[in-house]
């Protein structure tokens, strides 16, 4: 077993975390730095529940080995917004009913988050087909749609 001291900035705050070489991202945020707001859905990069964002890009952070964040910036749903004041995203996901059993939605919110920052899309379709990694077994994709709809069209009045 090889082992590695990871330096990377989560959510702002650096920090050095010794892990296995074979470690995941996820478990490195969730078992060691101890945020568990990213979620351990599928464990194999088909459900979403994991995302996060590095350097602004998300990705599936079961998928991604903790020695690649190595001098990288991580941001996680703790990371995005706060209880006094919600990320947009954040909002607009309670104001459309955006969720139901909340298993997906931390990854639903981090996926939306980037998409909003991404180029290129601008229709409902657009929205079904980038955030198509992110599952919700309760069905609230149309309302999902709705929130990244709504935010967008906030931010281009």
């Amino acid at each position: 077993m090889s082992r590695h001291t990871v330096h990377t900035t989560i959510n702002g705050s650096p920090h050095a975390v010794e892990v296995d070489t074979r470690r995941s991202l996820l478990d490195l945020l969730r078992d060691d730095v101890g945020l568990t707001g990213t979620q351990k859905g599928c464990d194999q990069g088909a459900c979403g529940a994991c995302t996060v964002h590095v350097d602004g890009r998300r990705v599936l952070s079961c998928l991604t080995l903790a020695a690649q964040v190595e001098g990288r910036e991580v941001t996680t749903i703790e990371g995005v917004g706060s209880t006094d004041e919600l990320h947009p995203v954040q909002q607009a996901f309670l104001d459309c009913d955006a969720f139901q059993c909340g298993a997906c939605t931390a990854g639903q919110v981090m996926s939306a988050v980037a998409l909003l920052e991404e180029d290129g899309w601008s229709t409902r379709d657009d929205v079904r087909e980038l955030m198509s990694g992110n599952l919700c077994r309760c069905g609230a994709y149309p309302r999902i749609v709705d929130a990244v709809m709504s935010v967008r069209s906030a931010q281009e009045a």
